[in-house]
């Protein structure tokens, strides 16, 4: 069977699609090939990388990557983590499955380094619970389609 494409859109691809990139390699394996992209990617944030080492997930090859990078590509799902970048989401080959989990930015939250640290980790807690329910439910779609 091939893996299940997945690629994460968010706005700035620095915080929550990298987040659940992470995410989803780990808790999904070998079944899942995943990306992420930004509608204006601005770079790995410090805090993702801080909170993916803290939580034990690997992040060697993390990349902050632009949206226009997998243009023409075919995914079986489109997970959009912002409402912005779902609004400005283009037209992908295969029509993949399009899901938009609105979270909030903490990339966006004021104040000093411990609350900034604590608004990461909540996100990525947020992110899991999201992920360990697509990985079933993924799974079981890829099964019963035989892909």
């Amino acid at each position: 069977m091939q893996p299940t494409r997945v690629l994460f859109l968010c706005t700035g691809n620095s915080a929550r699609s990298i987040l659940a990139e992470m995410l989803l390699r780990e808790l999904g394996g070998s079944d899942f090939e995943v990306l992420s992209a930004g509608t204006e990617p601005k770079g790995v944030n410090p805090l993702s990388l801080k909170v993916l080492e803290q939580a034990g997930l690997p992040f060697n090859d993390l990349t902050s990557n632009g949206l226009d990078e997998f243009t023409g590509q075919r995914f079986d799902y489109l997970i959009t983590v912002c409402d912005r970048a779902a609004e400005q989401c283009p037209v992908f080959p295969g029509n993949p499955e399009r899901i938009l989990w609105s979270l909030p930015d903490p990339a966006a939250v004021e104040g000093d380094d411990v609350v900034k640290i604590a608004a990461f980790k909540e996100t990525l807690r947020d992110m899991r619970r999201h992920i360990e329910t697509f990985v079933i439910v993924a799974r079981r779609s890829a099964a019963g389609s035989g892909v």
